[in-house]
């Protein structure tokens, strides 16, 4: 059924295209293209324009053989963490790779590849099948802005599966953790630090007060948070008046994670009337948590197409976040599929020849398993 050297070439061509976030117009292009050449009629939606990106989410549908089948949407980003440019990709021994002075791409580009090959199979053996809407998202990286900003109006789909997780094939994320971004920004009084340190209030010295009494890490097995980053001061001879706090609550469980969340604020309040500091803390909200039943439509297609292809099945639940969020959140129950990606967002980044073959096979499966709904 499916290609594999066609599979491992078109690999190859789009992880060497640089795509950065908010820069996804070169991949996006092509990508219409490619789904028009399928049969798909393709939508651009302004999420680019929002963002200040150059490039909308693409939404393209094709109407089915097979009218009594749900809708299903087949989902991955376009965009890729740095440094991606320049990346050089290796075959060997099984095993794809960089060169090791960039990242590999295959955190999102081993989804598309996956879904644009399945949709040649359906057409070039004229499979039956149910309507299909295929989404390549911007702006997944750095917060899932892309979905976060889509034009929500654009999704028809009944069951949605979203290929941009790790693990092999047959790896199938029913839950996820909501996540929200604290920014703390603490102000204390400058002063010189040689003349006259006593007149000041050092914001930096007030944060680490801070710092000594927020959670981090894991928090159970279904709750963390992180303090991410700390800025502040200007010269080693000015007491800081200034010190900004950045950290992420996160929580498969949306109760954990809205008193977590307020818990993070009540430190950073009482912390500054401790410290004769003032304290600006602002929530930003990411994404929520979503909790797909594992006997849901959604599970069960997926581990049926897995099953057939002889995938061992592991539904599991995650910590990290993706475009699905939101698509639940639209109302398109939306699974996170496993394609093998391994040691993302690094330059170690690699991923099984296999993996890249069998998660075009999956795509292709759930298809034919949509089909027969």
């Amino acid at each position: 059924m499916i290609q594999e050297k066609r599979v491992l070439d078109e690999f190859f061509e789009l992880v060497q295209i640089p795509c950065s976030t908010l820069n996804e117009r070169v991949v996006a292009d092509l990508l219409t293209k490619r789904l028009e050449d399928l049969g798909f009629t393709v939508e651009e939606d302004n999420a680019g324009e929002k963002l200040g990106g150059n490039t909308g989410n693409l939404v393209a549908t094709r109407k089915g053989t097979v009218p009594e089948a749900p809708m299903i949407m087949l989902t991955a980003h376009m965009d890729c963490v740095e440094p991606c440019a320049n990346i050089k990709p290796q075959l060997k021994d099984g095993l794809i790779t960089s060169d090791g002075t960039t990242v590999l791409g295959g955190d999102d580009k081993a989804g598309v590849v996956a879904i644009l090959e399945a949709l040649r199979v359906v057409k070039e053996e004229n499979l039956p099948h149910g309507d299909i809407q295929v989404v390549f998202t911007i702006a997944e990286e750095g917060g899932v802005n892309g979905s976060k900003n889509m034009d929500s109006s654009l999704l028809k789909a009944k069951l949605g599966f979203t290929f941009d997780t790790s693990g092999a094939p047959g790896r199938i994320v029913h839950k996820a953790p909501g996540q929200n971004k604290v920014r703390a920004v603490i102000t204390g009084k400058a002063a010189h630090a040689g003349n006259a340190p006593e007149k000041g209030i050092n914001a930096i010295v007030a944060a680490g007060h801070m710092l000594t009494k927020l959670p981090q890490g894991r928090l159970d097995e279904e709750t963390t948070c992180n303090i991410g980053t700390i800025s502040g001061g200007r010269a080693t001879n000015i007491v800081a008046d200034e010190a900004t706090i950045l950290l992420e609550t996160r929580s498969r469980n949306k109760a954990k994670l809205d008193k977590l969340t307020a818990d993070v604020v009540a430190i950073f309040e009482a912390g500054a009337t401790e410290t004769n500091t003032t304290v600006d803390v602002k929530v930003l909200p990411a994404y929520d948590p979503f909790d797909l039943a594992v006997d849901s439509e959604t599970i069960k297609l997926a581990s049926k197409a897995a099953e057939e292809l002889g995938f061992p099945v592991n539904v599991v639940e995650s910590g990290g976040g993706s475009d699905a969020s939101f698509f639940n959140a639209y109302g398109v129950p939306t699974a996170v599929l496993g394609v093998g990606m391994t040691n993302v967002h690094t330059k170690d980044e690699c991923l099984l020849e296999e993996d890249l073959y069998n998660s075009a096979r999956l795509a292709t499966q759930i298809i034919i398993e949509a089909a027969k709904q």
